[in-house]
């Protein structure tokens, strides 16, 4: 299992001696101390896990994996924060997950949003919760509490809300009356840590690359992964669509043909084609922590609440106030 335990132990627990790590200085040993102490403090342990719930109507979809029926013990600690009864319309609108504040406001001063029916263009507008507003004509839902979830994504699910091919999504796992968003996506083969939320303006933040939140995938290879292909990887490739940010590349001298890559952005699909620039094709990708956060303890398909300690740590990183 891919595991950050401190700096003294993780070159020789993931990749043995001589292991060849490709970039600048790593964020990884930082931000796995963090882990460390939230699991020494029993964090983990009180979240608890969580599987998707058994069908009973033949018309659904099947399960990602077969752990019907099974839930862990839960106090719920990542349904904890209750929504503002006044709160600031841009905010209402990022907490809905429609925009960022400062797209909110563009949408407000272009005449896109509306209150109880009324245009509203003046900045620094404060809502009540009974209010209704809409952008672009759709209503956005306003939250009465915020809720956090980790997921470890199994294969073969897709991270859209619904599919026109009746293919298993991420919200048939997770089956909750709560309205969430994924923060970010994994495409259909991707497996991995996948953080559920319906707080609009944090998700917006993880995902924006001027936040340089990391995510670290393990990439499982045809075949093995030639030095001066990784440093080229790490100084950043131009795709498609645009450059890529620098990142870290770590090869396993153990097994060349499996690499992590620490990235500090979400462009679609990035890490394969990244990859698939060099000619290579990924069999496996697996994404092992978003910020801090691991599946460690979870096995695919299953989630757990993010505990009040992880989420305001997700604040300070993205420079919110909890």
């Amino acid at each position: 299992m891919f595991m950050y335990l401190n700096k003294r132990s993780y070159v020789i627990r993931i990749f043995g001696r001589g292991n060849t790590a490709v970039g600048g200085t790593t964020h990884l040993t930082q931000l796995t101390m963090g882990i460390v102490m939230m699991k020494r403090r029993g964090d983990s342990k009180s979240s608890g896990r969580h599987t998707d719930k058994s069908r009973q109507s033949s018309g659904e979809r099947a399960p990602a994996r077969k752990t019907d029926g099974r839930q862990g013990p839960s106090k719920r600690p990542g349904t904890f924060k209750e929504a503002p009864k006044i709160q600031r319309l841009n905010k209402a609108i990022a907490d809905a997950g429609v925009a960022s504040r400062r797209a909110a406001d563009e949408l407000i001063l272009n005449g896109k949003v509306k209150i109880n029916g009324k245009v509203c263009t003046e900045l620094g507008t404060k809502i009540g919760i009974s209010d209704i507003v809409t952008v672009n004509g759709e209503p956005i839902t306003r939250m009465k509490h915020l809720t956090y979830l980790l997921l470890n994504k199994p294969k073969d699910v897709i991270t859209t809300s619904s599919d026109e091919l009746g293919r298993t999504t991420v919200f048939d796992i997770v089956r909750l009356r709560t309205r969430l968003f994924t923060v970010g996506r994994l495409d259909r083969n991707t497996t991995g840590v996948l953080l559920l939320t319906n707080d609009g303006e944090l998700a917006n933040r993880l995902m924006h690359p001027r936040y340089g939140v990391p995510r670290i995938y393990k990439a499982k290879l045809d075949r093995p992964l030639l030095p001066e292909h990784a440093r080229k990887i790490a100084a950043g490739v131009v795709l498609e669509d645009g450059p890529t940010q620098p990142c870290q590349v770590f090869i396993d001298p153990a097994d060349s043909e499996s690499a992590h890559i620490e990235l500090y952005e979400g462009k679609n699909r990035e890490v394969r084609r990244l990859f698939e620039h060099f000619g290579y094709d990924v069999k496996r990708l697996d994404r092992k922590q978003y910020a801090f956060l691991t599946a460690r303890g979870l096995a695919r398909g299953e989630y757990r609440h993010l505990t009040r300690d992880e989420v305001n740590e997700l604040y300070k990183m993205t420079k919110l106030r909890a």
